[in-house]
């Protein structure tokens, strides 16, 4: 419990925990170095870096191994990107977070979007899938419940009405066993400020190139922020660029 309580002890809105999104164990030990309070990975750049894509095309074996590996690495705190669970029934979610949970594991994300499909789950079924998820995972694990209601929308049509429908989520989410809420996509900081005035749970950003700063986006209540495929991205870049000089030789 102690270990549980320190890690959700670090999400205070207005001083928010920052997570730089590793891939392995190598990425986690390097975040850590560098001065790292917590360790995240992100789907995306895990899925990448095992040369397939995201959206659970990465076996779950090699996601829990992987998982384990990071683990292993580091003396922090690690959180996964656990997508969406792996599963649709409620007995196999449950088995697949306590099979995460087992690795060491101190939280994950959760998605409600639909893999394979389109959309997001409606919020029963959503809620319904985090109560399984809880079951399996245990008390004592950090349950980052996101919507991918601003995701899957153009910045443009964010308004009012996805703002409330986020917010609902949030609620729905607390009261079947979340732990944090994560809104990725979300950058208009008047929304974001709603949600997190509103949210019963901690509010998570995803920071992005352009995005608003994480200055600002504190101030505006959130209590997390992550930055998801992009350090992935800088690595691979840099990467290329270094390679291509090379070869330019």
């Amino acid at each position: 419990m102690a270990r549980f309580e320190s890690f959700a002890a670090l999400h205070i809105p207005g001083n928010p925990l920052i997570l730089f999104n590793v891939w392995d164990a190598g990425s986690a030990r390097v975040a850590a170095q560098a001065g790292a309070r917590a360790i995240a990975t992100g789907s995306a750049s895990v899925a990448t870096a095992h040369g397939v894509g995201d959206g659970e095309d990465l076996s779950l074996e090699l996601a829990l191994a992987n998982a384990e590996r990071v683990v292993a690495a580091v003396d922090l705190p690690v959180t996964i990107d656990f997508e969406s669970g792996y599963a649709q029934d409620g007995a196999t979610l449950a088995a697949n977070l306590a099979a995460l949970a087992a690795t060491g594991a101190i939280g994950c994300n959760f998605e409600d979007q639909v893999i394979g499909g389109e959309g997001i789950h409606p919020i029963e079924v959503q809620a319904q899938r985090i109560a399984a998820a809880r079951r399996g995972a245990g008390a004592d694990f950090f349950l980052n419940a996101r919507t991918d209601i601003f995701l899957q929308a153009k910045p443009d049509t964010h308004d009012q009405a996805k703002t409330d429908a986020a917010i609902e989520r949030a609620h729905a989410y607390a009261e079947a066993g979340a732990s944090g809420f994560f809104v990725p996509g979300l950058a208009n900081l008047d929304l974001l400020a709603q949600v997190c005035a509103a949210s019963p749970l901690p509010v998570n950003f995803m920071a992005f190139p352009g995005a608003p700063s994480a200055k600002d986006v504190a101030a505006a209540g959130v209590a997390r922020i992550s930055h998801g495929p992009f350090p992935h991205m800088l690595a691979l870049k840099a990467f290329e660029d270094a390679a291509r000089a090379a070869f330019a030789d």
